[in-house]
């Protein structure tokens, strides 16, 4: 897989926590601009700009120009592929506890 298309995938975008910060931010607005955006993070407009745009290609972030700035909005549809994988995930440890405490029980008579 090349560098680009690491940089698409849904999983890689959320691996960043200040991108994680970026998503929950923009969850919490219905639109923000990077002027908007850059105070909540001890970083330069630069460096929020470049997060935003790895958002923007894993279809995590949407952006419109609104006169001479940019305007993003959250996307949280790909986010459905995390819930998912992790709903299997959860299902697993469930089953487990669930074996655990019927041991735990038997062991108890």
């Amino acid at each position: 897989m090349n560098d680009k298309n690491q940089e698409r995938d849904v999983y890689v975008a959320i691996a960043d926590p200040t991108r994680r910060k970026m998503l929950r931010l923009l969850a919490d607005a219905e639109e923000l601009s990077l002027h908007e955006i850059t105070p909540h993070f001890q970083m330069g407009r630069t460096a929020v700009s470049k997060h935003l745009a790895i958002l923007k290609e894993a279809g995590l972030v949407s952006a419109r120009k609104v006169g001479r700035e940019t305007r993003y909005r959250l996307n949280a549809g790909p986010l459905r592929e995390i819930e998912d994988w992790v709903s299997f995930y959860r299902k697993f440890w469930r089953e487990r506890m669930l074996l655990l405490n019927q041991i735990l029980e038997e062991e108890e008579e």
